[in-house]
């Protein structure tokens, strides 16, 4: 068995993991020799430890910690011969979830065990790839305010969803996308490499992580007392039979909004510019499932 290298995130989820390391190394055994940890403390610094040890040699690593941290560690190991496993302890844990990967801390080290690297497609939007889902609209400003909050978890999530659904104001979109141009206002639109955004909330549910496609979900203005049955559709994965939502399966898309301003990479928010570029790289990463 080759070296691993656990990438831990302290403060993914909606608790302090600092003890993560000791109850993870209570669980391996011989089938990780000389296994390597590092607890990254600021945003960015798992892709440079990442890339490092790659340059090293290394051929395994395991992102302990939720969709962002997942995200940070893939980014130094796209179009690479070096692989990712993940034992997932974040808020929504969507990559987790699309690929099977147990919940528990037993269950993930016990497939890491004998997994195997499998290769999955990625995104790039705007220059910056993402691994799970990218957006714009909603749930780009909730992933925004999100990361302000002091107090993680999917409750906190949800009060967040709950207390700004009612005075957002959705914006007009120009989508390019196979040869189309569609002109409308919506709620959000989500460029989805696998599923889900986490927590089980399928945005798309048809997407696969290694068809060479991205399903682009666009959800348009819905009334109040329609918002219930929009998030039954998502938990139910039946969002895309609701006549709110387009979905459409692309290599690429550009997008032209009204302003500048956020977006979400796997639920990690930043600001780009009016023009959204967004493509797919089909079976740029290994991943260990």
């Amino acid at each position: 068995m080759e070296k691993t290298v656990f990438i831990i995130n302290p403060i993914a989820g909606n608790r302090s993991q600092r003890d993560l390391k000791e109850k993870i190394l209570k669980l391996i055994d011989h089938s990780f020799p000389e296994p390597y940890f590092f607890e990254t403390g600021k945003q960015g610094e798992a892709t440079v430890i990442v890339k490092e040890k790659v340059k090293e040699g290394i051929r395994r690593f395991v992102a302990v910690g939720g969709d962002g941290t997942v995200n940070e560690v893939a980014r130094g190991l796209v179009n690479t011969e070096a692989a990712v496993g993940i034992i997932p302890i974040g808020s929504g844990n969507g990559l987790a979830r699309h690929l099977g990967i147990p919940l528990n801390l037993p269950g993930a080290i016990d497939l890491l065990r004998n997994a195997r690297p499998v290769t999955v497609d990625y995104g790039i939007l705007n220059g910056t790839p993402f691994f799970c889902t990218a957006g714009i609209g909603f749930d780009a400003m909730i992933g925004q305010e999100f990361s302000l909050l002091g107090k993680r978890g999917f409750f906190s999530y949800l009060r967040l969803i709950l207390a700004r659904f009612i005075s957002y104001t959705p914006q007009k979109y120009i989508i390019r996308i196979n040869g189309r141009e569609i002109r409308k206002v919506l709620f959000l639109v989500t460029f989805a490499n696998s599923s889900q955004y986490g927590n089980e909330a399928s945005i798309a549910p048809q997407a696969s992580i290694n068809d060479g496609f991205m399903d682009v979900s666009m959800l348009s203005p819905f009334p109040f007392y329609k918002a219930l049955d929009i998030g039954i559709r998502l938990l139910t994965k039946t969002i895309d039979s609701s006549k709110y939502v387009e979905i459409v399966k692309c290599k690429e898309v550009s997008v032209e909004r009204e302003s500048p301003g956020h977006v979400h990479f796997d639920g990690e928010p930043m600001i780009t510019g009016r023009i959204v570029d967004v493509k797919i790289i089909p079976g740029g990463l290994n991943v260990l499932v």
